[in-house]
C-alpha cells in the first residue's frame, strides 16, 4: 500500500476548511490566517479588513475554536457601480485546536482588520525537566537472636 503525502489536506485537518469552501451549507469568503507558535503561546492571525468589532463573533468549544465576522458595505440610492471587487457579507472560519493548550486564557484584539488571538500553552504541554534518580538501596539485614 502507498502512502501519499498530501499538505494542503493535512492543514485543512488541522486549520479547518480555508478560502471560501462551504461550512454547514453556507457560502464563506475568504479569511486569510497564520497560525505558529511563539514561546509558550499559539498566535493565530485573520485578516478581517472593514470588520468592526461589534460585527465579530469568537466562540471555542470542545476545542473547536470559531471566527465569525459580517461585513457590509453602505451603498446610497441611485449610486452605480462600475467595480465591485470587495466582498461583503458573512465571513466564517473553523480551527481544531489541540489539547495542549489553555483555552481558559485566550486572549483576542482587533486592530489595523487583522484579528489576534493569543492561545496560552497548558501548564501540562509544556516541557519539563524530569529529574533521573537511584533506586534505593535495600535496607541491611538485622540478625536477631532469641534469648532463651
Amino acid at each position: 500500500m502507498s502512502i501519499q503525502h498530501d499538505p494542503i489536506r493535512e492543514f485543512e485537518a488541522l486549520f479547518g476548511r480555508p478560502f471560501g469552501r462551504p461550512i454547514d451549507g453556507q457560502h464563506t469568503a475568504a479569511m486569510p490566517m497564520d497560525a505558529f507558535r511563539r514561546g509558550t503561546d499559539v498566535w493565530v492571525y485573520f485578516d478581517l479588513p472593514g470588520v468592526k468589532t461589534e460585527n465579530l463573533d469568537i466562540t471555542v468549544e470542545r476545542n473547536v475554536l470559531t471566527v465569525a465576522a459580517e461585513r457590509t458595505w453602505q451603498r446610497q440610492d441611485g449610486d452605480q457601480s462600475y467595480v465591485a471587487e470587495r466582498r461583503a457579507g458573512t465571513f466564517r472560519r473553523q480551527v481544531q485546536l489541540g489539547d495542549g493548550l489553555d483555552l481558559e486564557h485566550l486572549e483576542a484584539d482587533l486592530h489595523d482588520g487583522v484579528l489576534t488571538i493569543r492561545i496560552p500553552v497548558a501548564e501540562r504541554a509544556k516541557p519539563r525537566k524530569i529529574q533521573v534518580g537511584q533506586r534505593p538501596t535495600a535496607p541491611e539485614a538485622i540478625e536477631a537472636t532469641a534469648a532463651a
